[in-house]
Formats: C-alpha cells, structure tokens, sequence
C-alpha cells in the first residue's frame, strides 16, 4: 500500500487544517494508520494513530484534545482534523501503514 498525504498550507495560530492520507493502490483495511511529523533539525515524531478494526486512538501529550484522527474504510482514508493550531505544530507531517508503509509528506507552517 502506498499512503499519499494532502491538506497541507500555510495557517495562522489558532487556526484549521485537515489532513488526509489516502491508500493509492490498495486499501487500509487491514492496517493500522498513524500521523506523525518532523519539524526542522529535528527527529520524527509519532503524532496520532488508529488501530485497525476497533477504531481505538492514541495522540501525543501535546496534541490531546487538539488534534483528532479518524478513518473511513469505504474512501480507504484516514484524516488527521487539527485545530488551534500552534507555531510549535509546523512540520512536515507523513502518514505510515501498517508500521512501515511511509508517504512522502504534507507541509504544515502555523505562522504567530
């Protein structure tokens, strides 16, 4: 499966941005989906993820109540929907199926 990421952009603090990861060539039905993101000089980090049959989620601490990830089967998408956005979230933020199946990549800049 190849994940392909989107709805990246440019947002002000406090601002919206949907990500999508969509499955091209395949379907995600049979992996789990987890965001994560790299911001500059600095390590990739896990950001959301959802498991595959039950919906069960998990974020990063600072992210909670922030950010949420959510799937649908029928468009083989996972969503990433981010709100109040801070200067500290701007990455560049990849989808990964299945635990080793990597996009290439979304921007997110959150200017102050």
């Amino acid at each position: 499966v190849q994940p392909v990421e989107s709805g990246g952009g440019l947002v002000r603090a406090g601002g919206s941005l949907r990500l999508s990861c969509a499955a091209a060539g395949s379907t995600f039905d049979d992996y789990a989906v987890g965001w994560f993101r790299q911001a500059p000089g600095k390590g990739r980090e896990g950001v959301a993820c959802i498991s595959i049959d039950d919906f069960t989620t998990a974020y990063k601490d600072s992210v909670k109540g922030r950010f949420t990830i959510s799937r649908d089967n029928a468009k083989n998408t996972v969503y990433l929907q981010m709100n109040s956005l801070k200067p500290e979230d701007t990455a560049v933020y990849y989808c990964k199926a299945g635990g080793r199946y990597w996009g290439q990549g979304t921007q997110v800049t959150v200017s102050s």
